[in-house]
């Protein structure tokens, strides 16, 4: 039995490290925004995860003539609305940094979209559709509720792949002591076989009208494995050009600084509630998500997230009283499991 559990453990172990490239290593390219809008056609600057200065950049692609960089390396959609179908735009931006080093990257420019009406389905629309949580299907039902965005959580396979559930297990069994050939072979209440994260993003990137929000959950082997599944993470969002879709939130404070770390661009909140804004804001946080006690045992926090220009969103509220008192305080966002009846008030 002993031999058994130390084979385990190097199993684990090697399967995290093989995995555990770093991808803030070598200079990497990234905009800081990724949408625009028929008002402002403004993109994002073109900017390295490095200190090395840019010194020209260049476009290419099928969109390209779509687009140009002034002076300060932002990217300008110079014909702003042209793709009328889709609303999305492939292209490649290649700079030339003063040592003369040229980096590549392709990503999916969009148009802005998407929904702007609060409501974060709690692991997608579950409660009143049938659905199981956390599943592809409780995605599409919040999708076509028309929801701002969908909440879900991502932990580690034993073999290092992300995939979609609340808790550390399912159907009792430990996702990050079991390969994913073995979780992947569980069914959902609704057939549904286990989503894996490229899965649920992929259904995610067919719609331009609801926001991912990316619950990356602390492992229970420890905060090294939770690491990894943050790169791991970022990484795929990157490979899947998914960033104009996905925010991320974390209990984790390490982790929503890892994150940050490895994509500056990205959008994080952070969830358990012991940070002031003022610490948020400090660390470039782009805002709390906090459960609704927390708030009200600091009922200030709204007022200074906002004088800190931090977003607002507010879990998980499901009571009709403690949602119109949530809109009338003008928080941003709020994660309910009654997405409907939250819609039901919006309205």
């Amino acid at each position: 039995m002993k031999k058994s559990l130390i084979m385990l453990g190097s199993f684990l172990l090697s399967s995290v490290l093989s995995g555990q490239a770093q991808p803030g290593t070598a200079a990497r390219l990234f905009l800081t925004h990724y949408m625009f809008t028929a008002k402002d056609n403004v993109v994002g600057q073109v900017r390295l995860t490095t200190q090395e200065a840019i010194r020209t950049v260049v476009l290419s692609g099928k969109d390209a003539s779509g687009f140009t960089v002034d002076k300060e390396h932002r990217l300008l959609g110079r014909s702003v609305g042209k793709d009328k179908n889709t609303g999305r735009y492939a292209l490649t931006v290649t700079a030339t940094t003063a040592s003369g080093q040229q980096i590549s990257q392709s990503f999916t420019i969009i148009e802005d979209h998407f929904i702007h009406n609060k409501v974060i389905a709690h692991r997608g629309a579950w409660k009143n559709t049938g659905a199981p949580e956390n599943s592809i299907a409780a995605l599409e039902h919040a999708i076509g509720l028309r929801c701002e965005g969908s909440e879900f959580d991502v932990h580690m396979s034993a073999d290092s792949l992300p995939v979609i559930n609340h808790d550390a297990s399912i159907q009792g069994i430990s996702i990050a002591r079991t390969p994913s050939r073995e979780l992947l072979a569980l069914k959902l209440t609704n057939g549904e076989p286990m989503p894996t994260l490229e899965q649920y993003i992929q259904a995610g990137l067919d719609q331009l009208n609801t926001k991912l929000i990316l619950e990356i959950k602390a492992s229970e082997l420890g905060k090294e494995y939770s690491l990894a599944l943050t790169r791991k993470i970022v990484a795929l969002v990157e490979k899947l050009q998914a960033q104009a879709w996905v925010d991320y939130i974390s209990f984790d404070y390490d982790v929503c600084l890892e994150v940050m770390r490895l994509a500056p661009y990205a959008r994080v909140a952070y969830l358990k509630g012991d940070k002031t804004p003022a610490e948020l804001a400090a660390d470039h946080f782009y805002g709390l998500d906090y459960h609704f006690n927390v708030l009200k045992k600091n009922p200030d926090w709204v007022t200074r997230a906002k004088q800190h220009t931090l977003t607002v969103n507010v879990w998980t509220a499901n009571d009709k009283s403690l949602l119109e008192d949530l809109l009338q305080q003008q928080v941003d966002f709020i994660t309910t499991n009654e997405p409907e009846l939250l819609l039901s008030l919006v309205k």
